[in-house]
């Protein structure tokens, strides 16, 4: 396959954000002094001062020297923002994509993000809740009561953060517990029969402790309706409970005890149909239904609803201990995430896949400390350690559907009964049969450990140098073990043709001694057959093997793969930072970043090329490890076993403007991951590979500016062009030069709040706009000649609200509020060649919302 040639428009995209940022810039350089002259003394008109702890210390967002956004608790409620899923209507840097089960969710920064349908593969984008490493997306979807803020860090953040950030991080923030009584209650009504509730009380127990408890509760009916079940499928059905002491015994010490537990139980998520190909009609006269071609009709036809059951809890200890010239603090945690679903994954009525059942357990135990300097001198500093153990156990079945028998003969004409008739078997009674399938077995043993740290070096009152260093070594024991009843999948299609062909001579291909002496006597006849078994012109069972889609697996660890890998890797940042006046700071940066190994925990994990050479046994494939060691099984392929490190680089140069009523921020970034974890759906498996370099690189912007005493606007932008340098090996053959599916050269936000006064009412009016440029959904050409239209996000949210005198408040909300529509997420239908599946985003969702502070 040759390469894609560069885009023009990308580069248009990119040549023109570079100029919208330096024409801003300059702009702002001379407009601001003037602005710095005005009269401020009215404070209405004054930006609001964020603290945030991106780099480990109290800092406001326009000091810190690094590309991060910021939500604060004001932004969460006037925007409606529920969970991290919301988060990326305000921050355009990060996406978010929630695919076939609630808890197989994608965060992505910059472009760069993975970590859904594999729990052997962690993301690139760290998550973490207050201070606690959250490791899988299944811990990270629920919604969370009394939220502070939450800072979104762009590009490799391990010398601050030691547990996997190659992308990016995303830290969650919620309040601590006060020692004066506070509680505030919230409810809401919403379209689609939603109902949600929080609660949150908080208050001294004694002089030295405090105690707070909050609770969510977020039911919702499903706005897809399923005309095969009769249910609606995308619901929401959550709760959650947290309970934190705080233990303060002097002003020197302080210990904080988090407890929580959230579930979540609901039918989730509607795949509909974008493209019906040559199978529909198949599945059609098997009197399955679906609605063709028609994702916005929401509306779906499935033969049992997609179950998720989602259970989280966990137990942190943070200790802060101020020592005098340094501050020590201490992380302790544990967490459990388990994990329930079951999905009709053909998508449709027809009973093709009867069962695809997943049960995942993770228990993790991580231990953080770090030493932070006082501040005090021209040096500042901050030196950590961190150790990772988590537990992996997954359990799969997968079974054919009552209808798959019928699925399978119409895709082969009927050829399933002929070779069972030839194999002298029970004719329409052995092959695809209902209950068929697979019992899985996988998980791993991971233990990681880091240390990591950073010196702020203040050569002068303006100017400072920062170096930060993270050495991390990572060890996992992996294995997978599988159970297959799928008989058909297990023949040797070129031993059947072979035996064929020799029978024609009167050779018995079962008895060796037949076999060596035909060859011997007849060398190039046995050459030929050998040759024409491999033929489909000469053995047309050939034809059937894309019938086989559950071939037999190869367990491991074996006698060749031990299932282990340990990695290490030494990452580093190093930046200066200019206050060039008291409203401009300048930074430039350069960091690096790392990820370990992933292994491929499914069904599609198989031995490296290195390891094994495919082939029937009757065609003398040549010597590989596995056939040396008599491991080969029938119809086994190679592929991976994991995916290797992802090594991250980023250069980055960067100027804040603060004044006092408008702020800007614009930062250039050139990002590269060596050997990025990409894992692509490919309609029967997923296949995992290492791309052997992907990049971006461009701006981004925000601002803010208070108009006037009333009005605040807000612009964030990322204006990028993401390309795959070099992936000779993807799924899709060779894409090296083309640019990643899914990632849209350009993305803002944009948002206006209008704060007055009625009578004795704080009221506000708010609106945002939320756009992403066209993008493909495909990495793979053909996929993507198969669909006419792009991606593309134009989506409007609103709200208005006030709040009274003695803490009462209301807000009419609505999120997509002009119903625009677009697929999220599109894929090749499961075992339907030729059709596409996908995922329709959230039609408009409106309600009202009320909440009393005490």
């Amino acid at each position: 396959m040759s390469k894609t040639p560069s885009r023009p428009r990308a580069q248009t995209n990119l040549k023109a954000a570079l100029c919208l940022g330096v024409g801003f810039t300059a702009i702002a350089s001379a407009a601001m002094p003037a602005m710095a002259q005005e009269d401020t003394e009215d404070s209405a008109r004054t930006l609001q001062t964020v603290t945030i702890t991106a780099t480990k210390r109290e800092q406001t967002l326009q000091d810190v020297p690094i590309a991060v956004s910021v939500v604060d608790e004001s932004v969460i409620a006037k925007a409606q923002i529920l969970d991290l899923n919301d988060l990326q209507s305000v921050v355009p840097s990060l996406g978010v994509s929630q695919l076939q089960s609630s808890a197989n969710t994608n965060f992505v920064i910059r472009g760069f993000g993975n970590g859904a349908n594999n729990a052997g593969i962690e993301p690139s984008v760290g998550v973490f809740i207050d201070g606690v490493y959250r490791s899988r997306s299944a811990s990270q979807i629920s919604d969370l009561p009394n939220i502070e803020r939450v800072e979104v860090l762009r590009g490799p953040q391990s010398t601050l953060f030691g547990k996997n950030a190659s992308a990016g991080v995303i830290s969650v923030v919620t309040k601590k517990p006060s020692f004066e009584f506070g509680a505030n209650v919230e409810g809401t009504v919403s379209n689609f029969n939603g109902y949600r509730a929080k609660g949150y009380v908080t208050g001294p127990i004694s002089d030295t402790l405090a105690f707070s408890l909050g609770g969510n509760y977020n039911v919702r009916d499903g706005y897809v309706d399923d005309i095969g079940t009769g249910d609606k499928t995308n619901e929401r059905n959550r709760y959650g409970l947290r309970g934190e002491l705080l233990f303060e015994p002097n002003e020197n010490t302080s210990l904080r005890l988090i407890g929580d537990y959230d579930t979540i139980d609901e039918l989730c998520c509607a795949a509909a149909n974008i493209v019906n190909g040559p199978t529909g009609a198949i599945i059609n006269a098997l009197g399955g239904t679906f609605n063709p071609q028609d994702p916005y009709s929401y509306e779906v036809a499935y033969n049992f609803g997609s179950e998720n059951k989602i259970d989280n809890a966990g137990l942190s200890l943070q200790g802060d201990f101020d020592l005098g010239a340094m501050t020590l603090t201490s992380i302790t945690a544990y967490r459990e995430s388990d994990l329930e679903q079951n999905a009709d994954s053909d998508f449709t009525s027809a009973d093709l896949i009867g069962r695809n059942y997943n049960k995942t357990n993770i228990e993790t135990f991580t231990q953080e400390v770090r030493l932070t300097s006082g501040g005090d001198g021209p040096v500042d500093w901050m030196v950590g350690g961190f150790y990772f153990d988590e537990k992996v156990v997954i359990d799969n079945e997968f079974f054919y559907g009552s209808d798959f028998r019928g699925y399978a003969d119409f895709l082969s004409g009927g050829a399933l009964a002929t070779v069972e008739g030839a194999l002298g078997l029970p004719v329409g009674l052995v092959f695809g049969q209902q209950g068929q399938g697979l019992v899985e077995e996988f998980g791993q043993d991971n233990t990681a450990w880091s240390v990591f740290g950073t010196v702020d070096w203040h050569m002068t009152d303006r100017f400072t140098a920062t170096l930060g260093l993270n050495y991390t070594e990572d060890e996992k024991d992996a294995y997978g073990n599988i159970v297959n009843t799928d008989v058909f999948s297990g023949l040797d299609l070129v031993a059947i043709g072979f035996a064929q062909a020799l029978g024609g001579f009167g050779v018995d291909a079962t008895d060796p001694a037949q076999v060596a002496a035909f060859a011997g006597a007849n060398p190039g006849a046995f050459a030929a057959i050998q040759a024409g078994a491999q033929d489909p012109a000469t053995n047309p069972l050939l034809g059937l093997q894309p019938l086989q889609f559950l071939p037999p697996f190869l367990g491991f660890p074996n006698a060749v793969e031990d299932g282990q890998s340990n990695d290490d890797d030494l990452t580093y940042t190093f930046r200066l930072a200019y206050d060039a006046t008291e409203n401009l700071n300048l930074y430039a940066s350069y960091g690096t970043g790392f990820k370990a190994t992933s292994w491929n925990l499914s069904r599609d994990s198989r031995p490296f090329a290195a390891d094994f050479t495919p082939g029937s046994p009757v065609t003398s494939p040549g010597s590989s490890p596995i056939r040396d060691a008599g491991l080969a099984v029938p119809n086994l392929t190679t592929g991976t076993r994991y995916a290797g490190p992802e090594e991250a680089r980023v250069i980055e140069l960067g100027a804040k403007f603060a004044y006092d009523a408008f702020a800007f921020n614009v930062a250039y970034f050139d990002q590269v991951i060596e050997g990025f974890q990409s894992n692509v759906f490919t309609g029967t498996g997923f296949a995992l590979a290492n791309a052997g370099k992907q990049s971006t690189k461009g701006l981004e912007v925000d601002a803010s500016w208070n108009v006037t005493d009333n009005l605040l606007l807000t612009f964030a932008g990322t204006f990028q062009d993401p390309i795959y340098d070099e992936f000779p090996n993807s799924a899709s053959g060779d894409i090296s030069g083309s640019a990643p599916s899914g990632i849209s050269d350009t993305a803002t936000s944009t948002s206006a709040t209008y704060t007055f006064d009625i009578n004795t009412l704080e009221a506000f009016i708010r609106t945002d706009w939320q756009y992403e440029s066209p993008t493909t959904y495909f990495d793979d050409p053909a996929n993507q000649a198969l669909i006419s239209n792009q991606r593309e996000v134009n989506t409007w949210n609103a709200s208005t609200g006030f709040t009274t005198e003695n803490g009462l408040g209301v807000t009419v909300w609505g999120r997509n509020i002009f119903d625009d529509d677009y697929v999220a997420v599109a894929f090749p239908s499961v075992a339907q060649a030729g059709s596409l599946s996908g995922y329709p985003n959230q039609p408009a969702t409106y309600g009202i919302t009320v909440r009393k502070s005490f």
